[in-house]
């Protein structure tokens, strides 16, 4: 070795005691093999030698955006795949559907079915690399699971899989159902605030049903009343009662074998509608994830359920964070807590005519014929084929100009430019590495230059302010 390299090294030693190991590897090599060239960063030196070490030590997977769904992991025995059923608080149940390899099973390899860690309910925490880069691990989210404790049934979420499908009210992900649950009364049917939860589901692109409970609490004729006004909306509603367990069985036919939302405001029944659906779960299901997931308690006991306001005639907060739920015909079903307004934040004023199905039938019979501006916004502008002769015309205006005053505030505030998750780097090689984009404000400090600058600045406007 060089002198000049030899007391580098020397004083990286002084500077960094935790390479010295990295560098009596390089020396060693260099010394029996005189034809390689050894890296001259000994950092980098460092990070080639746990490559050296794939075997023992695997790089964390937090190189990029998230992982896609035909990602194929290897496991190591520390580690599991499954997806989040609850999150309270800062902590998440997530069911396992794949274990790592066992050590006290050389031939399992996590992927037998009688596995008895499948189905095993962890509690875990989000890894706080995560949070830096704003990858927000919802319900229902595929992830992978690091530092497993299997005794204690203890882990930690290190990497999220790409979502197919997302709710932002309520935060669910990979959902293939909503179902819009209201009452007829306690609380009172209002249309304008269920045009807003048919808005919101409409928004996401994911099939829907609505369902209209407590049918024993109005006459038949206000009844058929409501059905034809919801069907000359676009909408073929579901009526039921779960007081007198009536309309039950449709509704559970619309739920086998998918993942579904519950939506509703606050005090319609969504809890009981779930402990009434549930209720008929035993041992003898079909479904081997079923199965497996009795063993937890927790997911086969009865939500809590609450009244309704005898003040201000609406519903109590009960359930108060969202949890995924199995059902015993197969699939399962989030229940989340009631809000009274959605907030309509995916909907903007280009796409907010597409969630009426009112305005699509329109379109789809004037075809071919259609809208004289791409941009038109259904206002009477020349050459609309939308007329303004429909019931929901109005609610259709006011959620317009409510969605116009948010988005000139977004674009004034935030303006128009936005800046991904991650910035590529060029390594050597010309291979491209994605590194995580940190909050500046957030991660950085503000150098003592630009701090004094800024005080010099403060005092000459002072001293020269009239």
């Amino acid at each position: 070795m060089p002198p000049l390299a030899a007391a580098s090294n020397l004083l990286l030693l002084r500077l960094h005691p935790p390479l010295t190991f990295a560098l009596r590897r390089l020396s060693i090599s260099s010394l029996s093999n005189p034809t390689s060239h050894p890296d001259n960063n000994p950092l980098r030196a460092k990070t080639s030698l746990l490559n050296d070490s794939s075997h023992l030590i695997r790089s964390s997977p937090l190189t990029g955006p998230a992982l896609s769904t035909n990602h194929q992991t290897s496991l190591l025995p520390n580690q599991a795949i499954g997806f989040v059923a609850s999150s309270q608080a800062n902590f998440m149940h997530v069911i396992v559907e794949k274990p790592g390899p066992d050590p006290q099973n050389s031939n399992s390899d996590g992927s037998n079915l009688l596995d008895p860690r499948i189905g095993t309910d962890l509690l875990c925490v989000v890894r706080d690399l995560l949070k830096k880069i704003k990858r927000r691990v919802l319900v229902g989210d595929k992830v992978i699971v690091g530092s497993v404790d299997w005794k204690d049934k203890r882990g930690m979420i290190e990497d999220v899989f790409e979502r197919v499908t997302e709710v932002i009210d309520p935060p669910v992900a990979n959902v293939d159902h909503l179902l819009v649950f209201f009452a007829l009364d306690q609380p009172k049917l209002e249309p304008f605030n269920l045009t807003r939860f048919l808005v919101e589901a409409e928004s996401t692109g994911i099939p829907l049903n609505l369902v209209l409970n407590k049918t024993e609490l109005i006459p038949e004729e206000t009844l058929f009343d409501w059905k034809e006004r919801l069907q000359s909306w676009g909408y073929q509603p579901l009526f039921c009662s779960v007081d007198k367990k009536v309309g039950l069985s449709a509704i559970g036919e619309k739920l086998k074998g998918k993942t579904t939302v519950l939506m509703g405001p606050s005090g319609v029944g969504k809890s009981s509608l779930i402990n009434a659906l549930r209720g008929g779960q035993n041992d003898a299901d079909e479904d081997i994830m079923n199965k497996l997931l009795e063993q937890n308690s927790k997911w086969f006991g009865e939500q809590r359920v609450g009244t309704v306001s005898t003040k201000s005639g609406k519903g109590k907060h009960t359930t108060r964070h969202v949890s995924l739920l199995p059902l015993a015909g197969g699939g399962f079903l989030a229940d989340t807590p009631g809000f009274n307004q959605p907030s309509l934040i995916k909907v903007t004023k280009r796409n907010l005519a597409h969630t009426f199905p009112e305005i699509r039938r329109m379109m789809q019979e004037s075809a071919p014929s259609r809208c004289s501006f791409n941009d038109c916004l259904h206002l009477g502008e020349p050459g609309c084929v939308v007329k303004g002769d429909w019931e929901r015309y109005p609610y259709y205006l006011q959620l317009l100009d409510e969605i116009k005053v948010r988005e000139e505030f977004q674009i004034r505030t935030f303006g128009t430019k936005r800046e991904g998750e991650f910035r590529y780097k060029t390594r050597s090689g010309g291979i491209k590495q994605a590194e995580p984009k940190l909050d500046r404000k957030k991660h950085r400090r503000i150098s003592r230059k630009r701090i004094n600058q800024s005080i010099a600045d403060d005092i000459e406007d002072d001293i020269f302010d009239p």
